[in-house]
């Protein structure tokens, strides 16, 4: 696998588990999404992702199985939710 499509798969991953976040969340979004739909993400701006996203959607999509794209037009800044923390030795 090539550095870029790594690259690609990382960023569809992060983007998945905000996503994912969000829906519990916001679980009135889910009501707006078919079961049987291939939900595919996509990023304001950046193009090369995008194209990658919907070709990957589209190869896994079943006979008529609706395409969703979820765009993401801004992101927070990523944080720790670790409250608490022990560091310890091992020997």
């Amino acid at each position: 696998m090539r550095a870029a499509e790594k690259n690609l798969i990382e960023r569809n991953l992060d983007l998945i588990f905000e996503f994912e976040k969000y829906v519990l969340e916001h679980p009135e979004i889910s009501e707006k999404i078919p079961r049987d739909a291939v939900v595919f993400m996509k990023v304001t701006g950046d193009q090369k992702f995008n194209r990658w996203s919907e070709r990957q959607a589209k190869k896994q999509a079943k006979n008529g199985a609706p395409l969703v794209s979820v765009t993401v037009t801004k992101m927070g800044p990523v944080h720790s939710r670790i409250e608490g923390l022990a560091l310890e030795y091992a020997a």
